[in-house]
């Protein structure tokens, strides 16, 4: 019973970023796509009703900033979203002063292995930050 309550609570989450989502301009996925370092095929896992894959919330703090989310549709989600995932709230401000770097990486020829090398330069890039 639970398990169908947090479902259902994820489904309603991502409903209401898919109906933002929807509202954007074309290409709205594919920025966010870039800008998470994920392939097109995740962010629409992680924004479809369809899909239970949750939502990271690591990942929060870009989707607003690329869906350029008003305040009232960040609050609607956000409830939604701690419905879902009690206590699982990062601080979404912490991102401000961040900037979005794109790079160009070497495709390793394999799904997992290119996971494993975004993820591991996204930590590698975290950690230099905590230096400053």
């Amino acid at each position: 019973m639970a398990r169908e309550t947090s479902d259902d609570a994820t489904v309603a989450y991502k409903a209401i970023l898919a109906d933002i989502i929807d509202s954007r301009p074309s290409g709205t996925r594919q920025r966010l796509a870039a800008a998470l370092g994920k392939h097109r095929s995740f962010v629409t896992q992680i924004t479809s009703p369809g899909y239970p894959t949750p939502l990271p919330a690591r990942h929060l703090a870009t989707i607003f900033r690329v869906c350029h989310m008003s305040p009232p549709e960040q609050e609607r989600f956000l409830t939604a979203y701690e419905q879902a995932h009690p206590g699982k709230l990062p601080e979404v401000a912490a991102t401000d002063g961040l900037r979005t770097l794109s790079l160009m990486v070497p495709d390793l020829g394999d799904e997992r292995k290119n996971r494993q090398f975004d993820e591991a330069v996204s930590e590698f890039i975290a950690r230099l930050g905590g230096l400053l």
